[in-house]
């Protein structure tokens, strides 16, 4: 066979080979589409209704919440609902209130604590004032929301949870309102 022959029959084969790849990537797309129905994945056509399945919907909980400010302090704190009932699992959200009744900026911290003390491992807050610090102006006024689940492995005799704030005012900021409820000496 001569050189120009040899050539031929390699230029044949490469194209041969290119149109088949060709073909293949082409044959790919509808391939890939009937797999993915088969398999229930890439469904973007068919949306479901999101639902969480975390939720332990055959039992109930109460969760009751109580607020403490340290006595004599110019400020008020309180939860805006004293209790809910839910479900383990289940996304929560309640909102405290605290009022700055001193006629200085108050920088406050919250500590919480739960009862039973057990029921704390199973309570896992998403979102909380007491994360940090709050920074309240006289006279204001702020709602505060607390963003929670109780995971649905608590035990079935835990039927009552509380979760008690306690507000203390943070040391060092400045003039305390402790000097302001003393009529500014300090």
């Amino acid at each position: 066979m001569t050189a120009l022959s040899e050539n031929a029959v390699t230029l044949r084969k490469l194209v041969v080979v290119a149109i088949g790849m060709f073909g293949f990537g082409f044959l790919l797309v509808p391939f890939y589409k009937t797999i993915c129905e088969v398999a229930g994945l890439n469904s973007v056509v068919e949306r479901g209704e999101a639902a969480n399945t975390q939720v332990d919907a055959s039992r109930s909980i109460t969760i009751e919440f109580d607020a403490n400010a340290r006595n004599g302090l110019p400020w008020t704190f309180a939860p805006l609902e004293r209790s809910v009932r839910i479900h383990p699992g289940q996304l929560t959200q309640v909102t405290y209130e605290v009022r700055n009744n001193a006629s200085v900026p108050l920088a406050l911290q919250a500590i919480p604590s739960y009862g039973p003390q057990s029921a704390a491992q199973y309570f896992k807050k998403l979102d909380c004032f007491c994360f940090k610090q709050q920074v309240l102006q006289p006279g204001e006024v702020r709602q505060m929301p607390v963003v929670f689940v109780i995971d649905p492995k608590v035990p079935a005799d835990l039927g009552t949870v509380t979760l008690s704030y306690t507000f203390f005012e943070v040391e060092g900021t400045g003039r305390t309102s402790a000097d302001a409820a003393a009529g500014g000496r300090g």
